[in-house]
């Protein structure tokens, strides 16, 4: 470590966990350095949940346009012009950039912002490549936030066809008339949905027996129905063989057990992400990792003290409010010098399909594989007043939580604005707000948040058990009828 660094942080990367690490320690009076070879704001501002949430909301209107008998409207078949689609999408994420993460911004924070591609040359020294220089930096820690990019699976004949990822698709200008997708997880799910609702034919393909693995196997049913009752087409539990473009015509993918191919005229892979670290040289900072990313502690420090490794680039989550939960965390511990540590068990997951799908906290299988004493509390969208009344009654809310108290260990929502409420479970779990206490507050109706407080009268309702009403009759000299026995398939 040289004796006058150059800088107190120095953040190699400018993504969204990059940008939220440079602001947090600029803004508590640390010399930060930002390092970004490309543009800044990262894969979520240009190539994934901007384009991707501008690109649904395109798809949802003509949805909307299709089916607006719904609302006793005229239906029509919407007209598409799929280019100034791409159009609209390309200037919602310029929108974003200039807004939240152009460099003029975080130079307004005191941050020096360089373009370059960054590489450690020493435990306290990194070198960066700009147009036309070398430039040997130092600091006295480092935050790498180098992100990921599409994991592309080893398919024969895959690098001979001119397949689409996440970081190519919203270049496009001419639509797929049929779109294949390798990938049953949120970003394949999301894609299929858009393009389906654009008037693609779209096929999605995966190994797995279900989409949307992570989730709860209830609602990714349900969801999985919605798209299929919309046209896309699944093929579960199906192996690519290999694929291939002859006479550079339409793809072919070849599955086993198949004897025809699949043909469409674009292949979007989505088969996952892989952390950005070949170019870093990670061992000349003695920092640690695997294939799966850099390796770190509960508070975001590698194997080198001084070096700290968030967002994607350190593996675990693949999601941009992790990201910028890391950040903060690697941030807070290197400038605030106070102990603070990854919060890896309240943890939000959110599809953005229409329905929405999220979950948090512990699943039922991990909480059955874990031996724990909980109960299942659920309250269907069809019983949901605002849901009734737009029409979007298709979804449930779905909440583990302990008998006696009540404690949220976990919960899932399919339905609309599933993303809102599990945020609501997400602060209730956090701050340790049983379900009594949600049942106890005040909602204000009609909203979909007041489904939640629905959900969490079912807890009440399994308490009220007939010796327990039958002894307050009797002390009261009341006179109505006692009630059943609690039964969990009962919705009150």
């Amino acid at each position: 470590m040289p004796s006058s660094p150059d800088y107190d942080v120095a953040v190699i990367g400018g993504g969204a966990a990059g940008l939220t690490a440079a602001g947090f320690c600029a803004n508590f009076g640390a010399k930060t350095l930002l390092v970004e070879r490309d543009r800044l704001g990262g894969d979520c501002t240009w190539t994934g949940c901007i384009p991707s949430k501008a690109l649904l909301r395109a798809a949802h209107a003509a949805h909307e346009i299709r089916h607006a008998d719904r609302f006793g409207l005229s239906a029509d078949e919407p007209g598409v012009d799929f280019q100034k689609v791409m159009e609209t999408v390309r200037e919602r994420r310029r929108t974003v950039y200039h807004d939240a993460d152009r460099p003029e911004i975080y130079e307004g924070f005191g941050i020096d912002v360089v373009t370059g591609a960054a590489r450690f040359t020493g435990e306290g020294e990194i070198e960066v490549e700009t147009a036309g220089e070398t430039r040997r930096l130092t600091a006295k820690h480092f935050i790498v936030a180098t992100g990921g990019r599409p994991a592309v699976p080893p398919v024969p004949g895959l690098d001979g066809v001119p397949f689409l990822t996440n970081q190519t698709l919203f270049e496009i200008d001419e639509q797929p008339k049929h779109l294949a997708i390798l990938g049953g997880g949120p970003i394949g799910v999301e894609m299929a949905q858009a393009f389906r609702r654009l008037g693609s034919d779209v096929t999605v393909i995966d190994r797995a027996d279900r989409i949307l693995s992570r989730d709860d196997p209830d609602h990714a049913r349900i969801l999985k129905g919605v798209l299929e009752g919309e046209g896309v087409q699944f093929l579960l539990e199906a192996s690519v063989e290999r694929v291939a473009q002859p006479g550079n015509r339409d793809i072919e993918v070849y599955l086993e057990g198949r004897a025809e191919p699949l043909v469409c005229d674009a292949l979007l892979v989505a088969t996952g992400r892989r952390p950005n670290v070949e170019s870093l040289n990670l061992a000349a900072a003695r920092v640690r990792g695997t294939e799966k990313g850099i390796t770190v502690d509960e508070h975001g420090r590698t194997s080198n003290k001084n070096v700290y490794a968030v967002g994607d680039v350190a593996g675990d989550f693949q999601l941009t409010h992790m990201s910028e939960h890391t950040a903060r965390i690697a941030a807070q511990n290197i400038v605030l010098k106070v102990p603070a540590s990854i919060d890896r068990e309240h943890v939000p997951w959110c599809t953005f399909t229409s329905p929405e799908l999220a979950h948090l906290g512990a699943s039922e299988q991990e909480l059955e594989e874990a031996g724990e004493d909980y109960e299942v509390y659920r309250f269907p969208y069809e019983k949901v007043d605002r849901a009734l009344a737009e029409g979007d009654t298709t979804g449930e809310i779905k909440v583990f939580a302990k008998k006696w108290t009540g404690t949220i260990l976990g919960a899932s929502v399919v339905g609309e604005r599933a993303g809102e409420l599990i945020s609501l479970y997400a602060v209730a779990m956090k701050g340790g707000v049983s379900l009594r206490q949600i049942a106890d507050t005040i909602h204000p109706y009609p909203t979909y948040g007041l489904a939640a407080r629905r959900a969490a009268d079912q807890w009440y309702a399994r308490k009220q058990y007939p010796v327990i009403v039958d002894g307050l009759k009797k002390l009261f000299g009341l006179r109505g009828e006692t009630p059943p026995p609690p039964d969990p398939d009962r919705i009150v």
